[in-house]
């Protein structure tokens, strides 16, 4: 009878569209691009080798993502190997986090023992690069550490706490959180390789300043509610300031949109006083009536978490997901000038680009929609988790 239904469920295969899609995506993570326990996209050869890894700066902000992509697949299927790939990007977490010696962030770290080092210290060279240890064995870390690696590791690990009722990884996630925490408070929201070089500050984010506070506070409340309380007092409503400078340009630096709705996620949803919230709240809405037409599946399930359900925006979700299976796993280069008709600048679209087409990149919806041309040689694999966080966050708030 066992094997009967075991024969039975294989092939009726999952239950959910994507849903096979999206196993397998993290089955390749955990076999390609997680080399050193932090997310890493690999150079392949015609034949699908690994000869490389790249994108090592940003390695901090995507094993974030990725973190809360496991955890909220948890959050939905409760299966060991979810559990077991979120307490591995945990791990690696820590270690972006010991290896600088004084709990500062490293953007990534790679064993100097590596076939792979050389390479990435290359196209690293531009930022710090300092000596230390990962898991016994001497290691190279990449600093110059920016708020965006901060607010990808915080959003991975509150989500964690959140989601994942396990006592031990909810107790990792408070420990890293507040190691983190403390040294950017007695560095004044500073963030300071362990030489006193200071890569880049939150001074003028209050909205990051708070949203980082608020996981605090939630995660470690003896610890952080009065400083949050404080920091909310004096800044509370200044949250929509650094948001409407950034809507002036809906298309340059569109990585800022993304910081914003991970920010807005736990700070909306942990604020329990209607006033600070509604300030939160209304800042938030600022943001979203720029971008939510931009075709954008990660940017509506924040939305869904933050203003419930939506029956249009959440088939267009659907829809999205589904264009997004379309799209390459390489960075093929495209070119659509002449194709869709440019405003404002030769880069920029009028329109959002369909997601088939638009530019092969590391996280979809962190690029501009409207991006006419860009993507490399067809060399590097995306990790895909472009498309695990927002499906399995499309299980967990009910969209699939």
């Amino acid at each position: 009878m066992y094997r009967f239904a075991v024969s039975v469920l294989l092939l009726a295969g999952p239950a959910f569209a994507g849903e096979a899609e999206a196993l397998a995506i993290s089955a390749n993570i955990q076999a390609r691009h997680q080399p050193f326990a932090t997310i890493l996209d690999p150079f392949l050869d015609a034949n699908g080798n690994v000869t490389g890894f790249t994108r090592c700066g940003d390695s901090a902000i995507w094993t974030g993502h990725y973190l809360a992509a496991e955890a909220f697949r948890y959050g939905v299927t409760r299966h060991p190997e979810a559990r077991q790939n979120a307490l591995n990007a945990i791990t690696g977490i820590r270690a972006l986090m010991e290896v600088t010696g004084n709990n500062t962030l490293a953007r990534c770290v790679v064993p100097k023992d590596s076939p792979f080092a050389a390479g990435i210290l290359q196209e690293e060279a531009h930022h710090k690069i300092g000596e230390g240890s990962w898991f016994g064995r001497p290691a190279w870390w990449i600093g110059n550490t920016s708020r965006d690696q901060y607010v990808g590791i915080f959003f991975g690990l509150a989500v964690t706490w959140e989601v994942i009722d396990d006592p031990g990884i909810r107790a990792m996630a408070v420990d890293l959180v507040t190691r983190l925490l403390d040294r950017l408070l007695d560095d004044d929201w500073s963030i300071k390789a362990p030489d006193g070089e200071t890569s880049t500050v939150f001074w003028l984010r209050p909205d990051q300043k708070l949203n980082l506070l608020a996981i605090g506070a939630k995660l470690n409340n003896p610890r952080y509610n009065s400083k949050y309380g404080w920091q909310r007092f004096l800044e509370g409503g200044l949250t929509g300031v650094p948001i409407v400078a950034e809507l002036a340009d809906q298309h340059n630096s569109y990585f800022k949109f993304n910081l914003d709705v991970l920010t807005f996620y736990h700070l909306i949803r942990f604020e329990g006083n209607r006033t600070y919230k509604g300030w939160y709240t209304d800042a938030y809405k600022t943001l979203r009536r720029t971008v939510d037409g931009h075709g954008n599946a990660h940017f509506n399930m924040i939305d869904r978490a933050i203003q419930g359900a939506n029956a249009e925006r959440d088939a267009e979700t659907r829809r999205l997901l589904d264009e997004w299976l379309q799209r390459p796993r390489r960075d093929n280069a495209v070119d659509w000038r002449g194709t869709y008709p440019s405003c404002w600048e030769e880069d920029r679209a009028c329109d959002p680009i369909p997601v088939p087409q638009r530019v092969r990149t590391d996280f979809l919806w962190q690029r501009s929609p409207f991006l006419l041309y860009g993507g490399g040689i067809g060399n590097i694999e995306g990790a895909g988790i472009d498309y695990i966080l927002p499906y399995w966050m499309a299980r967990y708030y009910g969209v699939l």
